[in-house]
C-alpha cells in the first residue's frame, strides 16, 4: 500500500500520466478505479443512469466523482499500471462535496434543473412550507423571450427582460435549506437520487472545474433546449443565436460596430454593403420579429444618426418554406407584404454552409453578410441527449400524462426538454413559452398536492392518486412585424377555425398581452418606461463594451 502511494505521487508529479486519457471512455458504475475495465460509451450508458459528461472539459482527473462513478486512467508506463493495481482504502471512497439526502423530520428537497419558463413557473408556485427548493442553472435569471428581439436594437434595455430567480422564489435567498447554485448539471444517478454538477466559475475556487453533488427527494428536469443547426458547417463559429440576454448583447454590439466601421475612410463600396447586410435565417416568430425590429431601427434611427450609410444597410430574411408557417394563411400573406414594404428582403433557400463573411445556399448562391442571426428552432441539448432516460420523438426526455419520467422514480421533466411518449397517444408539444409555463403550473399544483399528503419524500408518493393528467389547450399566437403592426392568431390549432387579425389594433393587443405577462411589477414598469422613452427620444445607439 505504501508502494502504491509512492507510485501515485510520482505519477502526479510527472504531469504526463493522463496524457492519453479520454473522458468518454472512462466511466464505470459501481466498481473501484483499479478493478473496472474500459467499456465503450454504449455499454456505460446501458449499465448506468449516469450519462457521459459531454460538457466537462479540462477535468481534474485526480478528483473522482462519487456515488457510482469511477475513473480509470490510461497509464503511459506498464510498470506504473501494475503498481496501481494495489488498492488503497484512502482512494476507495472519493471525496465529493454537496448536499446529502434529507433526514427524517426534515422537509423533502425538490431539485430543479433550469431557470426557463417551465422551471420558474414551477418555482414561483412551490409551497416552501412543505418543500425545500434547490435550483441549479448556469444563469441566475429568467429571460422573457418574447421581448428579447427588442433589446437588440435598443427598444428595451436588457434588464427589462431578465428576472432574477431569487425574486421569483424568495425562499432560494432567505430559507436556510433552499439554495440557488450557479452550475451546470452534468450527470444524474436516479438509483441514488443524486445529481452531479459543475460550477460556472472564472477562477478562485479550490479546483477548476469545481464539482459537487446534490441529493434529491424529487427531481424536476427543465433544462431547456439548444438551437438547431442541422449540422451545417460554420454556424456555431459565425452566427449569432437569439435565446439569451448575452446573445442580444452580442448582436447589438456587432450591429453598432458594423455601422460605425462602415463610415471609416477607405472602405470600399462592396465591403461597406457587406458590413451593413443583416441576414436572418429562419422565418418563425423569432426571426420575423427580429427582422421587424431591425427594419424599425433602420427607418427611425439609422436614417437620422447614420446618414452617410443610411441607403446601404439592408435586411434579408431567408426561409426554406413559408414564413410563420403555423399562422393563418391570411396572416402569413399580410406579414410577407408588410415586411417587404418595410425594406426586408425575403428569400427562399436552404443554407449549405456558413463562412466568416458569407453564407452559401444549396443552389450555389453566395450571400455576403456583416451580421448573421440564426433562428431555426430548437432541439435537445447535449445534456439531455446524454441522459440514460426514455426519449420521445425528436430526442426529448419522454414523459407520461403526469409529466413523470416513467422508467425511474421521483423524476419529472417539462418544458422544451420533455415530450410525451408515443404510448400516451399524445403529440409532442411545440417548444413554446406558453407550453412550458402551463406545464410548470400543472406540475407545481401536483407537487403541492402530494406534499400535503406526505408524499414529498423520495419513493413515498407511489400510493397517492395524482388526479387529472396534463392537458394542453393552445391560447393562440402573436408576432410583431414592425412599424406598429402585429399579427394575432387565436385559433387553437393550425387546422382549426378561429379569430385572426393583423394591423395596428393587433399591435396594441400584442403589447398589452406581453406587458401583463412580464413576471414582476418591477419589470413591467421597466418595459413601459422603455417603450415610452423610445417613442419620445428614439433608441439608444451607444455601443458599450
Amino acid at each position: 500500500m505504501a508502494l502504491a502511494r509512492v507510485a501515485r505521487s510520482g505519477l502526479r508529479r510527472s504531469g504526463g500520466t493522463f496524457g492519453n486519457y479520454r473522458t468518454e471512455d472512462a466511466f464505470c458504475d459501481g466498481v473501484s478505479p483499479c478493478q473496472c475495465s474500459m467499456p465503450t460509451l454504449e455499454n456505460a450508458r446501458a449499465n448506468s443512469n449516469l450519462p457521459y459528461f459531454s460538457s466537462t472539459k479540462n477535468v481534474n482527473h485526480m478528483m473522482f466523482w462519487s456515488r457510482g462513478i469511477r475513473v480509470t486512467p490510461h497509464y503511459q508506463f506498464p510498470s506504473a499500471e501494475m503498481v496501481a493495481e494495489v488498492s488503497d482504502s484512502e482512494y476507495d471512497e472519493p471525496r465529493y462535496p454537496g448536499l446529502e439526502a434529507t433526514k427524517p423530520g426534515e422537509k423533502p428537497r425538490v431539485v430543479v434543473l433550469g431557470t426557463g419558463w417551465a422551471a420558474c413557473r414551477f418555482l414561483k408556485g412551490l409551497d416552501t412550507k412543505v418543500y425545500d427548493a434547490v435550483c441549479i442553472s448556469p444563469r441566475n435569471h429568467m429571460v422573457f423571450t418574447p421581448l428579447l428581439a427588442s433589446t437588440c436594437v435598443g427598444t428595451l434595455e436588457f434588464r427589462s427582460v431578465a428576472e432574477p430567480v431569487n425574486r421569483i422564489q424568495s425562499a432560494l435567498a432567505t430559507s436556510p435549506d433552499s439554495y440557488f447554485y450557479l452550475a451546470s448539471c452534468v450527470g444524474i444517478d436516479t438509483d441514488k437520487h443524486e445529481v452531479y454538477c459543475e460550477t460556472v466559475s472564472n477562477g478562485g475556487l479550490p479546483s477548476e472545474p469545481y464539482q459537487f453533488k446534490v441529493a434529491y427527494d424529487k427531481l424536476v428536469i427543465a433544462a431547456g433546449a439548444e438551437p438547431l443547426t442541422f449540422g451545417i458547417k460554420g454556424v456555431y463559429e459565425n452566427a449569432f443565436f437569439l435565446r439569451e440576454v448575452n446573445h442580444a448583447q452580442e448582436i447589438r454590439k456587432k450591429l453598432l460596430l458594423n455601422l460605425m466601421l462602415s463610415e471609416n475612410p477607405g472602405i470600399s463600396e462592396e465591403e461597406k454593403k457587406r458590413l451593413l447586410h443583416c441576414v436572418v435565417i429562419g422565418g418563425g416568430p423569432t426571426g420575423v420579429e427580429f427582422s421587424g425590429e431591425l427594419s424599425d431601427f433602420i427607418i427611425k434611427d439609422v436614417r437620422e444618426r447614420y446618414t452617410h450609410v443610411k441607403d446601404d444597410i439592408k435586411v434579408t430574411l431567408i426561409e426554406a418554406n413559408e414564413i410563420l408557417s403555423s399562422f393563418d394563411v391570411g396572416l402569413r400573406q399580410y406579414a410577407t407584404k408588410h415586411l417587404t414594404k418595410c425594406g426586408v428582403r425575403l428569400m427562399r433557400g436552404v443554407v449549405k454552409e456558413v463562412h466568416p463573411k458569407k453564407i452559401v445556399l444549396n443552389d450555389g448562391t453566395d450571400v455576403p453578410y456583416g451580421l448573421l442571426v440564426w433562428s431555426t428552432g430548437v432541439g435537445p441539448s447535449k445534456f439531455v441527449k446524454s441522459l440514460n432516460l426514455p426519449k420521445s420523438q425528436g430526442g426529448r426526455i419522454g414523459v407520461d400524462e403526469w409529466l413523470r419520467v416513467p422508467s425511474v422514480e421521483d423524476v419529472f421533466a417539462l418544458g422544451d426538454c420533455a415530450g410525451f411518449l408515443e404510448q400516451t397517444g399524445k403529440p409532442v408539444l411545440p417548444a413554446l413559452a406558453q407550453v412550458a409555463e402551463r406545464e410548470g403550473k400543472y406540475l407545481v399544483e401536483l407537487f403541492n398536492k402530494i406534499g400535503k399528503q406526505n408524499g414529498g419524500k423520495a419513493s413515498s408518493a407511489n400510493d397517492i392518486p395524482l388526479g387529472d393528467p396534463f392537458v394542453y389547450k393552445h391560447l393562440g399566437s402573436m408576432a410583431s412585424v414592425g412599424s406598429y403592426k402585429a399579427l394575432v392568431d387565436l385559433r387553437q390549432s393550425k387546422d382549426a377555425k378561429g379569430l385572426s387579425h393583423a394591423g395596428f389594433v393587433s399591435w396594441l393587443i400584442w403589447r398589452s398581452a406581453y406587458l401583463t405577462r412580464v413576471v414582476s411589477w418591477r419589470n413591467r414598469f421597466y418595459v413601459a418606461v422603455n417603450w415610452a422613452t423610445t417613442l419620445v427620444f428614439g433608441r439608444d445607439n451607444s455601443r458599450i463594451g
